[in-house]
C-alpha cells in the first residue's frame, strides 16, 4: 500500500491522529470539530495555562462550550500539551498560529517558523502537514517546504504539504467552523486530494484549488474586501 492510499483511508476511517499546533480561537474549535467527528486530538500550545486549562475541560474560548470540551477530554478525544515530541505519532498536523503584523505591516513569520522548526524534528512518515496561518502568497512553498525536507522527505512522496487558510470570525453563531467553505491548496496535486480528504471528514464544504499559492492568495483577496 503506497503512503498516499495509507493516509487516505485512515483519514476516511477517521482512525487518524491529528496534531493542531496553536490553541487560540482557530485552533481550539478546529480541535473540538474534529473530536466531535471522531478523531483523536494532540493539541499544543505554548501557553502552559491554556494546556492545563484544555487538560481540565475548561474552554477560554467563545466559540467553545467548557461542556462540550470536558465531555471530549474525558472521552479522551482531546488531549494538550506544550512540547512537539507526540507529532510523530499523528497522521496530520495542522498549524494554526497566529501571525501578527509588524510595525512595516508585513506579517510576522515567527510563530509559523518556530512550529514549523518544532514539527521537522519529529516527523514520521506519511503524514499531512496543513498551514492555516494567514501569511502572504509563496510562504507554504519557499519558506515551509524546505524545512520539512531538510532531513531527506520529499513532499509529495514521504510527507504532504498544503495550505489551508482559517476563515473563522469569532462569536458568529450563523457562520462557523463547520459550515465556512474550505479553501485547500497543496504544494502537489496528491497533496491537495489529502488534504480534502481529511477535512472533508469535518467541515461541510471543502473547495480545493490549484496550488498552496492560490489558497495563500485567496486569503489575501478576501481580507482585503472583508
Amino acid at each position: 500500500m503506497n503512503q498516499e492510499i495509507y493516509l487516505k483511508e485512515k483519514f476516511e476511517n477517521k482512525h487518524a491522529k491529528i496534531a493542531i499546533i496553536g490553541l487560540g480561537y482557530v485552533g481550539l474549535p478546529l480541535a473540538v470539530e474534529f473530536a466531535k467527528n471522531g478523531f483523536y486530538i494532540l493539541g499544543i500550545e505554548i501557553d502552559k495555562e491554556k494546556v492545563k486549562k484544555i487538560n481540565e475541560g475548561i474552554s477560554y474560548i467563545l466559540d467553545v462550550e467548557s461542556e462540550e470540551l470536558n465531555l471530549l477530554v474525558k472521552e479522551k478525544k482531546i488531549q494538550a500539551a506544550s512540547n512537539y515530541n507526540l507529532v510523530k505519532e499523528c497522521d496530520a498536523i495542522i498549524i494554526c498560529v497566529p501571525t501578527p503584523l509588524r510595525k512595516t505591516k508585513d506579517p510576522d513569520l515567527s510563530f509559523v517558523m518556530s512550529a514549523v522548526e518544532g514539527i521537522s524534528k519529529y516527523l514520521n512518515p506519511p503524514q499531512l502537514i496543513v498551514l492555516e496561518s494567514t501569511t502572504y502568497p509563496g510562504t507554504t512553498e519557499e519558506m515551509v517546504k524546505p524545512i520539512l525536507e531538510k532531513n531527506n522527505f520529499k513532499v509529495g512522496k514521504d510527507i504532504f504539504l498544503a495550505f489551508s487558510p482559517e476563515r473563522v470570525d469569532p462569536g458568529n453563531q450563523k457562520y462557523t467552523t463547520r459550515n465556512i467553505p474550505k479553501i485547500i491548496g497543496g504544494v502537489t496535486p496528491i497533496c491537495t486530494k489529502l488534504a480534502c480528504s481529511l477535512y472533508n471528514q469535518a467541515i461541510e464544504t471543502v473547495i480545493p484549488v490549484s496550488s498552496a499559492t492560490v489558497a495563500e492568495m485567496v486569503k489575501l483577496l478576501e481580507n482585503t474586501f472583508r
